[in-house]
């Protein structure tokens, strides 16, 4: 039975799927951690099966706009584009007339953002990865040819999720694990279609065809994200590889017609390409995730988080409110009480930039009792709470200079420049690497060569492709080896 052929007649919603008590108690957290590690085999790619063929119910039930016939395919998506254009420039227009940001009252609720849509962003792609297999089938060359971008062609620069992984550490937004359930939905549907390709074809080709659309969120994002000094480069490169003419869209198109034009059964794997499209739209998004943010009540978290390490930690000196901060600390729920016994006892000062704030200075200044304590992405959330009034919902922040602008600035500081014949000057200098670092370079290089020299002793180019693959996969194609497999499949493939 051909690959196509079984991918119609094996109609994962109408599958034996098990247990249906113990795939409706099963998480979109616990799917998306079973399958973030590798592929699963098993029970565990049953279990994961299970759950991927509940969410495809669901997903049944809801409406789509896309067309019914492959003919009309081309002009939906040209027409969607275009009024995702316009609706842009209505944008943009509102702002240079002097609207506020549409998505971010400040940069902490960009982190926020960036944070809580992690899940998803960490294995951009991944739905495509079983698809490899086909390297062989120009059909498949389209879906293929996506997945080794989003792969960046195994440049470290370009590859979707290192460049994600880059930016939440930048920013020391790295805490993403205890994000809502909802916040999995996504990832966790990406992972089980990566594994699973040979059962879920037609809606492997409907999800992507549905992700590769240019939103409208994405082009608001990564403008305001600029505007706030943080690098929109992850968003701005899925903008043009994205695009309805030559990319990612356009492909996802060409590719259902190709694979539609050699199917046995069109309208049951069109039917199916529909449920997968629609897949796209269970779980959180961009927009339900910076509607959903509350700046007192991240704080609130955050604090508690705090003092699960720090209600044992103070002096009995300490107190707010005339109680120990020990004792403040001994219950999370107290938080909200204590944040506002010290804005009562004065030591935060609502409304005013952080730095007026004694408690503020605890944290920020030179002789900090609290130096560390609060990362980078912490410290953000606190001092926007700081600045925002009380009984007030967050203003929106004054503009901050643009991360491509700092990017200038930096330039002309000299920071890409060296002097000739002397070292480097600039705000950025480079240190000789430590021996912790030598060893992990030496190490990465050793298995590197390993690498090469499994490939050199295969007989064949099919056995090569095989092994390639594994390097290829959701877990492992942004690690030095992933990176060089895929600069390698690349190459043989053409």
């Amino acid at each position: 039975m051909t690959l196509l052929a079984h991918a119609v007649d094996a109609c994962p919603a109408t599958a034996d799927t098990g247990d249906a008590t113990s795939t409706a108690t099963t998480t979109a957290k616990a799917v998306y951690q079973l399958l973030n590690a590798g592929p699963a085999q098993g029970a565990a790619n049953t279990l994961a099966c299970a759950w991927l063929d509940q969410r495809l119910l669901e997903a049944r039930q809801l409406c789509d706009d896309l067309p019914e016939h492959l003919d009309d395919m081309t002009a939906w998506m040209v027409k969607r584009s275009a009024r995702i254009g316009d609706a842009y420039r209505s944008y943009l227009q509102a702002r240079h007339e002097g609207a506020p940001r549409r998505y971010f009252s400040g940069k902490g609720h960009a982190l926020h953002f960036l944070q809580n849509v992690a899940p998803t962003k960490l294995v951009d792609g991944a739905w495509l990865y079983g698809l490899l297999a086909h390297w062989d089938d120009t059909d498949f060359r389209p879906l293929i040819e996506t997945y080794l971008e989003e792969l960046g062609d195994g440049v470290p620069d370009k590859n979707h999720v290192l460049l994600y992984k880059k930016l939440l550490a930048s920013h020391r937004c790295e805490q993403w694990q205890d994000a809502p359930d909802e916040h999995f939905i996504q990832g966790a549907i990406q992972l089980a279609l990566a594994y699973n390709a040979e059962r879920y074809l037609p809606e492997i080709v409907g999800y992507n065809l549905g992700y590769e659309q240019l939103p409208l969120h994405l082009l608001i994002t990564a403008y305001e994200l600029n505007e706030l000094g943080i690098d929109p480069y992850y968003f701005t490169l899925h903008v043009t590889v994205d695009n309805g003419g030559t990319g990612h869209a356009q492909m996802a198109v060409q590719a259902l017609r190709q694979l539609l034009s050699r199917c046995g059964d069109p309208a049951a794997f069109l039917r199916r390409v529909h449920d997968g499209y629609r897949l796209n739209d269970l779980g959180s998004c961009t927009t339900s995730v910076i509607s959903g943010f509350d700046l007192e009540q991240e704080l609130v978290r955050i604090m508690a988080a705090k003092a699960v390490v720090g209600h044992n930690m103070h002096s009995d000196y300490c107190r707010v409110g005339g109680r120990s901060i020990n004792d403040w600390l001994a219950d999370p729920q107290q938080i909200p009480h204590m944040l506002a016994a010290l804005e009562n006892a004065g030591w935060i000062q609502r409304g005013q930039p952080a730095e007026n704030s004694r408690f503020w200075r605890l944290i920020q200044s030179e002789r900090a009792e609290m130096f560390g304590v609060f990362n980078a992405y912490e410290q953000q959330i606190l001092s926007d709470w700081i600045a925002t009034p009380p009984g007030q919902a967050p203003a929106a922040s004054a503009r901050i200079p643009s991360y491509r602008a700092r990017q200038r600035t930096l330039d002309t500081l000299g920071v890409h420049h060296t002097p000739r014949g002397g070292p480097q000057r600039g705000v950025i200098r480079h240190h000789p690497a430590s021996d912790a670092a030598n060893d992990s370079l030496n190490a990465s290089s050793a298995e590197l060569r390993q690498l090469e020299q499994q490939i050199a002793s295969l007989g064949s180019k099919q056995a090569a492709m095989q092994l390639l693959m594994k390097h290829m996969s959701p877990d492992l194609h942004h690690s030095a080896s992933g990176l060089m497999a895929t600069r390698m499949f690349r190459q043989l493939m053409n």
